[in-house]
């Protein structure tokens, strides 16, 4: 299997499909690459060079102990990009992927980058604070770790129902679909998983996120009850110089399964313009 080396020594999983403009798939928490699948196959046969990676803690990279901080994170795209030696390229970030996006982009600037996408994205700052108002209470992510903590199977299996918008009336997307994402989940570690949804819960991307000027498409559904559009896309707009937001109407989070055809349509559209 392929893998890159992070400046800590930590394996990143990556994998590379097709040729043409790369375009390097980041995906959300507590899942893998491997919830790209829908996209990564689309946009490879669509003349794309697709590259997905798993996040240090998750699926078949490295599980250290340290390192579960935004800083990290976007060392660790780094370490693929100059690997690779990737230019003019697709950022696309999924929930938290979407801080990897920013955090690369205000430390390592966009000479490798032509366009960035944040489809779900916990940006710019989910936490509420006094200069941040709008923001949730503390206590929601401090239930997250607590439930985490306390029986993570379970809490696995109630949030996948949240982030696909599934109910007793509406079924989303199927049982088995659950199930897979739930798979992927226990692929991380109890110390990673904890320790990347306190950094996507808590990092302020606002200020950094005024010095990207390169192309930005935000992508969110209306009905995203893990990363409400209110306090995250509908925000992000406003914040960076050069971004168009695309609301996907009564859809949940979990956009690369629940809205596929319409996503990849979109992103195809956005990196070939």
């Amino acid at each position: 299997m392929p893998f890159v080396t992070a400046t800590d020594g930590t394996q990143i999983y990556y994998r590379d499909w097709g040729t043409g403009i790369p375009v390097i798939l980041i995906h959300g928490w507590p899942l893998t690459g491997d919830s790209w699948e829908k996209q990564s196959c689309f946009l490879a046969e669509h003349g794309l060079r697709v590259i997905n990676y798993d996040r240090r803690g998750f699926g078949r990279s490295g599980q250290p102990w340290k390192g579960y901080d935004y800083d990290t994170f976007a060392a660790d795209l780094n370490s693929l990009m100059t690997g690779l030696d990737l230019h003019g390229a697709t950022l696309a970030g999924f929930s938290m992927g979407g801080g990897e996006v920013v955090r690369y982009l205000s430390h390592y600037g966009a000479s490798r980058v032509n366009k960035a996408v944040l489809i779900s994205a916990i940006t710019p700052f989910l936490l509420k604070t006094a200069d941040n108002p709008e923001g949730i209470d503390a206590e929601v992510f401090q239930n997250i770790a607590r439930g985490i903590i306390a029986d993570r199977p379970a809490f696995m299996e109630d949030f996948g129902k949240t982030f696909y918008g599934r109910t007793v009336l509406d079924h989303t997307v199927s049982q088995a679909v659950l199930d897979w994402t739930q798979e992927m989940a226990m692929t991380g570690s109890l110390r990673s998983t904890l320790e990347a949804a306190k950094a996507w819960s808590t990092t302020d991307f606002r200020e950094e996120m005024k010095r990207i000027m390169i192309p930005v498409r935000i992508i969110h559904g209306t009905k995203d009850a893990t990363v409400p559009i209110d306090v995250s896309a509908r925000r992000a707009v406003k914040i960076l110089p050069n971004a168009t937001l695309s609301e996907y109407e009564g859809a949940p989070h979990g956009l690369g399964v629940t809205d596929a055809d319409r996503l990849n349509q979109e992103l195809l559209e956005f990196i070939s313009q």
